[in-house]
């Protein structure tokens, strides 16, 4: 979805942008979503709405080293190690429009992981914000 903003388009039609932009920002305000970063394609949510997205059949993806993972985890999550994403994602979970959210310790890993998966087709992917070290 793009934004259709002010600057890009002639003076006349300067109103449509911003009751267009101002209509994206309530489409996210209903939803909840907190934000969304177009360089990792990934959007970032908070525990309580990770806790609803689970309960409604989300995946949750562990993207920690296998130590990391055995030292605890998120009830029900997969363990698919960052550095590995590129090579067993799409044997992990074959359904590239299921809902995934996609975690490590404080952020930075899941978001290059939302990326590569984004690159390779997948297209319903959240990102909690903070990681395990904000819980």
């Amino acid at each position: 979805m793009n934004i259709i903003r002010g600057e890009d388009i002639s003076q006349n039609k300067g109103k449509r942008s911003v009751l267009a932009e101002k209509g994206v920002k309530r489409v996210f305000r209903r939803f909840k979503i907190k934000r969304y970063n177009r360089e990792e394609d990934c959007i970032e949510i908070d525990y309580i709405e990770l806790k609803e997205r689970v309960r409604t059949g989300a995946i949750l993806l562990d993207v920690r080293s296998a130590q990391e993972y055995q030292e605890g985890h998120l009830e029900g999550a997969i363990l698919v190690p960052e550095y590995e994403i590129e090579k067993n994602i799409e044997r992990m979970i074959s359904n590239k429009h299921q809902e995934i959210i996609v975690y490590c310790t404080s952020g930075s890993r899941s978001k290059k992981a939302c990326k590569t998966m984004k690159q390779k087709g997948y297209n319903n992917l959240y990102n909690l914000k903070g990681g395990i070290d904000n819980i």
